[in-house]
């Protein structure tokens, strides 16, 4: 696209901006590949630093959904989410967190059809805190479910070329929450859906 620009072979003033605009968003898409290839490289390394201060999850949570709202509402989904309010402060890295409620949060959107329902609650529990993100999406394969935490792995139903990502998106948001001290986990079932929590323990708190 770029070169056909820059040798004059596109010149229609509306033909031009639509191929600046898919360059843009391809620039985009690689942006964000080396950036997840970067932290992978830092967690596989051991050299993942957090920067951990007593913050909100709620305030966290409740700007991850409003960030997700135009794209739920333009696929006609509900979202919603509910935090224990005796929950905060949690001591934790709030951009690393942010990232993992993101990922979770996106990748349940774009697996969810029309009419479903994707919904976060967080609460306090003896061990520390809980977060789950459940959908009632198409659900990914038993097959894959041993395999859906692990860097590249893209599944037939649950991770794909078609709907966006490199698979490292989940790969990330285990060793994030790993790096608190925590573990993440996944339960689902085709055609019903899926729910991920992942746990951040009190010494972390």
């Amino acid at each position: 696209i770029l070169e056909a620009l820059a040798d004059g072979v596109v010149d229609e003033p509306e033909t031009v901006k639509r191929y600046l605009n898919t360059a843009q968003r391809d620039v985009r898409s690689l942006s964000a590949l080396i950036d997840d290839l970067f932290q992978m490289a830092q967690l596989n390394a051991g050299g993942f630093q957090l920067d951990l201060e007593d913050s909100s999850l709620a305030d966290l949570v409740s700007d991850t959904l409003e960030s997700f709202t135009e794209l739920a509402a333009r696929q006609n989904l509900t979202l919603s989410g509910s935090v224990d309010p005796n929950l905060d402060p949690v001591h934790m890295d709030t951009r690393r967190i942010g990232r993992v409620l993101n990922n979770l949060i996106g990748n349940a959107i774009r697996h969810t059809p029309a009419h479903g329902e994707v919904k976060v609650t967080a609460w306090q529990t003896n061990s520390g805190v809980e977060v789950t993100v459940t959908d009632t999406g198409e659900g990914i394969r038993a097959d894959d479910l041993p395999h859906i935490f692990d860097g590249f792995y893209r599944g037939e139903k649950s991770r794909s070329r078609a709907t966006g990502g490199a698979g490292l998106g989940l790969a990330i948001s285990r060793g994030i929450v790993q790096a608190h001290g925590g573990e993440i986990e996944v339960e689902s079932e085709v055609g019903k859906g899926s729910r991920f929590t992942f746990h951040l323990p009190n010494q972390t708190l």
